[in-house]
């Protein structure tokens, strides 16, 4: 693995590379979307903790406290090296925006792909109290424009959190090294995905992960996945993590993390297949459809919209 960051204190962006091997993919050769997750995070970790820590005052961590829609717009392959992309967007008093991409390079062709785009954001916590988030040092921004449009991805991913908190009845911690449990959460979201089509899956794009409460150290946890929803070519696989703190605490099992996962079926040959249709019997099963169906059409709309103007130039 290898890294590169802009020079002076607190960098605005940064990369870090390493080579896809054979542990990091399904039976087919596809890098798991998790691995992808994962070096998606600690790319982002990196740079906010750098940004958070590059003038005088109380040491810390950069925290997760949440990860936006990730799109998988390519898969990639054993072999292939992967370069990571971070780059801080925005800060607020107490959160950090940060903006990543990761493309795959065909080391042999020299072809190189976008694989990937995600959007996270991060808190700072003092490494003297973990439950204390300390403030953000502000970035400088190129153009008053800038510094405006993160504003307005800063308010609607505050709304967004909000009402989540109000459907779930819970509020959203931020997360230290959370990486491992989300490649997990991928995990059992292929498998869900697999069971179900019984041929070659990937990960297509994650809706906003939210973690909902810390896992403490020593607790077990439980990763379960259940198929929500089914359109003609792609399926989404709703994930929680329920931990079981035993150890210091022992308390009731809680709802640690959940998310959303899309996957898609594909031939032999990499290209899309139909899903199976998924069919909702229960009540609470139909509900759920229909809710999965109401995101699909919410994501599919804002995929065109956004494509309209890359057309027109």
């Amino acid at each position: 693995m290898s890294e590169r960051g802009a020079a002076g204190p607190g960098p605005a962006a940064m990369q870090v590379c390493r080579i896809m091997r054979p542990d990091d993919a399904n039976v087919a050769g596809n890098v798991h979307g998790g691995t992808v997750l994962k070096m998606i995070e600690e790319a982002g970790a990196i740079i906010s903790t750098r940004h958070c820590n590059c003038r005088a005052g109380e040491p810390c961590v950069a925290a997760l406290a949440r990860v936006e829609r990730t799109d998988f717009l390519s898969p990639m392959c054993i072999g292939e090296v992967a370069t990571v992309s971070a780059e801080i967007t925005y800060t607020s008093k107490h959160s950090v925006e940060v903006q990543v991409s990761v493309l795959s390079e065909n080391i042999l062709t020299g072809a190189k792909k976008v694989a990937n785009k995600a959007t996270l954001w991060y808190v700072p916590l003092s490494l003297k109290n973990v439950n204390k988030v300390v403030e953000v040092p502000p970035m400088q921004y190129a153009r008053k424009e800038q510094e405006d449009e993160g504003r307005k991805r800063y308010e609607e991913q505050k709304l967004d959190r909000l009402e989540t908190k109000q459907r779930n009845g819970d509020v959203i911690f931020p997360v230290i090294n959370p990486g491992v449990t989300m490649k997990l959460m991928d995990e059992v979201a292929g498998i869900v995905a697999a069971r179900h089509c019984k041929t070659n899956i990937v990960t297509a794009s994650v809706d906003a992960i939210n973690f909902h409460e810390k896992i403490k150290k020593g607790s077990v946890i439980t990763v379960s996945g259940r198929m929500t929803f089914t359109s003609n070519k792609s399926m989404e696989i709703e994930v929680f993590v329920d931990a079981d703190p035993f150890v210091d605490e022992p308390q009731e099992r809680y709802r640690a993390v959940s998310a959303f996962f899309t996957y898609v079926s594909l031939s032999k040959e990499g290209k899309p297949l139909p899903v199976p249709q998924l069919l909702a019997e229960t009540e609470d099963e139909k509900r759920r459809f229909e809710e999965g169906k109401g995101r699909y059409l919410q994501s599919k709309a804002k995929r065109q919209a956004q494509a309209q103007p890359a057309a027109r130039q």
